[in-house]
């Protein structure tokens, strides 16, 4: 089982390990043809790349902040992503149509 952490920021990074994650690999984009089943995604994905990673038998942990309209757009630290309450969640994504409006 790998267990990818999916980030470009280091603050994210340097969160999940002050979480005590360790063992990560670390890419700033995910290929869900990688995956395997019973590998571990954190991240914040778009849904489509959530949805694919579940669909191949991932466990996927969103990594949700819940950021004021003043801190978006920057990088942030460890230690603001704390002040933020950042946590893991987990979700099961699942596609539910070939993406006609309905």
């Amino acid at each position: 089982m790998t267990r990818w952490f999916v980030s470009r920021h280091p603050g994210a990074l340097e969160w999940a390990q002050q979480q005590g994650m360790v063992g990560l690999r670390r890419v700033a984009h995910l290929d869900p043809t990688l995956l395997a089943p019973g590998d571990l995604v954190i991240g914040t994905l778009p849904l489509h790349l959530a949805a694919a990673a579940c669909a191949r038998g991932a466990r996927y942990l969103c990594l949700v902040v819940d950021l004021p309209a003043g801190a978006r757009g920057r990088e942030l630290s460890a230690a603001e992503l704390d002040a933020y309450g950042a946590r893991l969640e987990e979700f099961v994504v699942r596609r539910v149509c070939g993406g006609e409006p309905g």
